[in-house]
């Protein structure tokens, strides 16, 4: 078998290639990337149950960002890009078989604001009641709920990172919410004894 080398020039005009199909300066990235890689961990996060999954799935989401051949109006354009190759490889990896069952951990990017009078065993106890209800939703439902009210997007910016329709965006954010309110109102486990 003979060994295939890659001459200087054939070298050269690969990383030319390469340069050619990233759309963004190295600082132009690292300012966008500040500014969006925690939002979308949470959400990769939230959605899979599972952190380091989310750190897989993040490295792949900004790997497919950077190889895309798009025209963004703006970095708000660019952020629900962004948002929608994070959801398309959620859906993915949910596709695949498993071969091993995942530990699920829910995760929720900071407590539910404190109330007044409510102590610290509260707290905990309405934010382990928030990710038994949040793990119980529908991958799309958890998905709806986590842009509109965690990340506060906007329906225009969920419709587009889920890839749905504004005008039915309402009456599934509504569904959602109120399968999250039965949730939240059963009975939690050790209480049903």
């Amino acid at each position: 078998m003979r060994d295939i080398a890659l001459t200087d020039i054939e070298r050269l005009g690969a990383f030319e290639e390469a340069e050619r199909t990233f759309q963004m300066t190295e600082e132009a990235f690292r300012a966008f990337y500040e500014q969006t890689s925690r939002p979308v961990w949470v959400y990769l996060a939230r959605m899979t149950g599972d952190p380091r999954l989310a750190d897989d799935l993040l490295q792949e989401t900004y790997y497919r960002f950077l190889r895309v051949k798009a025209v963004f109006e703006g970095d708000d354009h660019r952020r629900h890009y962004l948002f929608r190759i994070a959801t398309n490889l959620v859906h993915d990896h949910r596709r695949r078989p498993r071969v091993e069952s995942a530990d699920v951990t829910a995760i929720l990017e900071t407590p539910p604001p404190p109330v007044r009078g409510q102590d610290a065993g509260e707290r905990a106890a309405v934010r382990i009641d928030l990710q038994r209800a949040m793990q119980q939703l529908k991958p799309r439902e958890r998905s709806l709920l986590w842009l509109a009210y965690a990340q506060g997007c906007s329906h225009q910016e969920i419709a587009a990172a889920l890839g749905l329709r504004t005008s039915s965006l309402k009456a599934l954010l509504f569904r959602a919410r109120q399968r999250l309110l039965r949730i939240l109102n059963e009975p939690r486990p050790e209480e049903r004894s």
